[in-house]
């Protein structure tokens, strides 16, 4: 995976790679944008656990939809997790931080993998309830999907006001 911050107009803000990884496994949620069926732009906010070890994003949905009619006609993809924000009123400006990933969707994954990546986004989300959850995977795994952010590069960009 490639931080790639070469087109990102304002080089005074990037985040540094170390905090946009953080961003990738601590974010609660993103946006992921693609194209439509019918070649407009579609952007949905969305949970996912990024994988270290495999450098790859996971997402839980539906086995049917939208979104994975989108993906099947085009697996390119956007994902952007904004971390930190704070209007500044009085400055009449916004601080932030966020991350962009650019890659291509999987929506094909194997019943093991997809167990595996709902046990990462266990791991995130509920991980005090992890028991629990891992039965309510079994009961639910026949109607719950799970897809895969091959991940081609990414770049972060931050706004620090002091």
């Amino acid at each position: 995976m490639i931080y790639d911050t070469s087109n990102i107009r304002r080089q005074d803000r990037l985040l540094p790679q170390e905090k946009a990884y953080y961003l990738l496994k601590k974010g609660e949620y993103g946006t992921l944008s693609m194209v439509s069926e019918e070649d407009t732009g579609y952007g949905i906010p969305i949970n996912f656990v990024y994988d270290d070890k495999q450098d790859c994003i996971y997402f839980h949905c539906a086995m049917e939809g939208k979104k994975l009619r989108c993906l099947a006609k085009n697996n390119r993809v956007s994902f952007c997790i904004i971390g930190k924000t704070a209007v500044i009123s009085n400055q009449f400006t916004t601080a932030y931080e966020s991350v962009v990933v650019n890659g291509t969707m999987d929506i094909h994954l194997s019943d093991q993998e997809r167990r595996y990546g709902l046990s990462l986004l266990l791991d995130k989300y509920c991980p005090n309830d992890k028991e629990i959850g891992l039965r309510y995977i079994e009961k639910s795994f026949h109607r719950t999907n799970v897809i895969r952010l091959n991940i081609f590069s990414f770049s972060g960009k931050s706004k620090v006001i002091k």
